[in-house]
């Protein structure tokens, strides 16, 4: 009862924070791919997607429903899974045999994390493979795995991997460690993943080139060039502050100590540690290193961590200290007041949505904040889903090679006649201005007509009446 109650006091809590939290710019590929996927549009194929295929298919039925609340209902369904997985923490660390206040600790523990609370706080893509992960450890650490169990157990694994690629190094890390250890059934986990095998062929087939791109080449690339004149970001020093940084706002830290000191002293590593460690390789593999990188080591962590028998005084005050550390940024955020509110995004949306309506302009809309669009009741152009992240690069694919792909960058920007809309990229987003202010740019220089959104910081820039649209690649293209 006592999980239930306070897995019932986060779902509101979560909930009320997800919705109060200020928009970050970061949301805008993945609003955009659940509403494109929603309408029928497929990543790759149709439009360019920076990540493993699976989440806007899941997510798309979700957009479909909410239609204009598409925004606030992603981070709601983000919350949700975020309640997921502290229940699946909790449930794993019963079935190793934790007693149920180590348990219960745990996974409150677990719920301090600021690595958690921002990744479940907005319309990201961490909070289901978390989600899929945490679901799988009740199931991977029985000590009787039945072919079914573990069958389930590689299925999940592998969504989570087909979701977010970091995930998949955990699922590495338990099938090897399967093999080691025959008990978990190494064949029936197997064969659990190759319907998610099938799935990702399956969406690789229909775009090569844009699988490709989207899953491996921009994620390595493009965040070197992005920071090639910040060259510190990128510097294993850089990586090192940040990740104790992230891992102290929260209890992961003292965890991840407690737990390795235990490890040392039995001199023995299981299949936890091993997913553990298999997370945090998942987490500092990628240059730099971000909050929600440290995510997949997290559910393995603080189940591993309920076994631990009761630490001394000193450390229950240091835990009880790094967890206020980890809600401290989350509050910190609802009272930044240079932020843009979601509420006031919404908003921003509707009032784009009403002057577009009065000068008759409908269709796709070319903009570096699609996450806003549902509120208008437009689509994305699909050149213009990635939000910011491909349109701020400069070398990574050529002329040809963005045509393909469906991609539009600042360096060859190239107006096709859409409706283009500016004002949602910049601070208040986490974002660079700068960028807004280049596609505004090239707007007014091509003659289109600026319109300004009323009391918002939106501007529509309306095509020349005598410039038709130019024809789109068709959405089957690929190199």
């Amino acid at each position: 009862m006592n999980i239930l109650l306070m897995l019932a006091a986060l779902a509101i809590l979560f909930t009320t924070l997800a919705l109060l939290r200020p928009v970050d710019h970061d949301e805008s590929q993945y609003v955009a791919a659940a509403a494109l996927t929603a309408h029928g549009l497929l990543p790759y194929r149709d439009f360019a997607y920076l990540q493993t295929p699976l989440q806007p298919y899941l997510f798309a039925p979700v957009a479909l429903l909410a239609g204009s609340w598409t925004w606030p209902a992603l981070r709601i369904l983000n919350a949700l899974l975020g309640i997921a997985t502290i229940a699946c923490v909790h449930t794993a660390a019963r079935t190793l045999g934790a007693k149920p206040k180590a348990a219960l600790t745990c996974a409150a523990l677990f719920a301090t994390c600021d690595i958690l609370l921002f990744s479940i706080g907005t319309a990201r893509n961490d909070a289901l493979p978390a989600a899929l992960l945490a679901a799988a450890l009740p199931l991977i650490v029985r000590r009787a795995t039945t072919r079914k169990t573990a069958a389930l157990a590689g299925f999940l694994l592998a969504s989570a991997a087909a979701a977010k690629i970091s995930y998949a190094f955990p699922a590495l890390a338990c099938g090897l460690y399967a093999l080691v250890d025959r008990r978990h059934r190494p064949i029936a986990i197997l064969l659990g993943t190759l319907p998610v095998v099938a799935f990702v062929a399956w969406t690789y087939a229909a775009s090569p080139a844009g699988f490709v791109f989207g899953t491996f080449t921009f994620p390595a690339r493009g965040p070197a060039e992005y920071y090639a004149l910040r060259p510190w970001k990128m510097s294993l020093p850089a990586k090192a502050i940040d990740t104790l940084k992230f891992l102290a706002l929260g209890a992961a830290l003292p965890a991840l100590a407690l737990v390795a000191r235990d490890a040392w002293r039995r001199r023995t590593v299981d299949l936890l540690d091993w997913l553990i460690l298999a997370g945090l390789i998942a987490a500092l593999l990628p240059f730099p290193t971000w909050r929600q990188y440290l995510l997949p080591a997290l559910p393995a962590l603080f189940v591993r961590l309920s076994l631990i028998p009761p630490p001394s005084r000193a450390w229950r005050i240091a835990f009880a200290v790094f967890a206020a550390a980890g809600i401290a940024p989350s509050i910190a955020a609802l009272a930044d007041s240079d932020g843009l509110s979601l509420t006031q995004a919404l908003r921003g949306g509707r009032a784009v949505g009403r002057v577009l309506d009065q000068h008759g302009l409908a269709g796709p809309i070319a903009t570096l904040s699609p996450q806003i669009l549902p509120a208008a009741n437009r689509q994305p152009d699909p050149a213009f889903a990635t939000g910011p992240f491909y349109f701020r690069s400069t070398k990574l694919l050529d002329a040809t090679q963005e045509h393909a792909l469906h991609l539009i960058s600042r360096a060859r920007m190239k107006l096709d006649g859409s409706t283009i809309l500016t004002g949602g990229e910049g601070p208040a987003t986490s974002g660079d201005a700068s960028l807004d202010q280049a596609l505004a740019t090239a707007a007014r220089d091509a003659g289109y007509e600026p319109i300004p959104i009323p009391g918002t910081r939106f501007t529509a820039f309306t095509p020349p009446a005598h410039t038709p649209a130019s024809p789109r690649p068709a959405p089957h293209n690929s190199p």
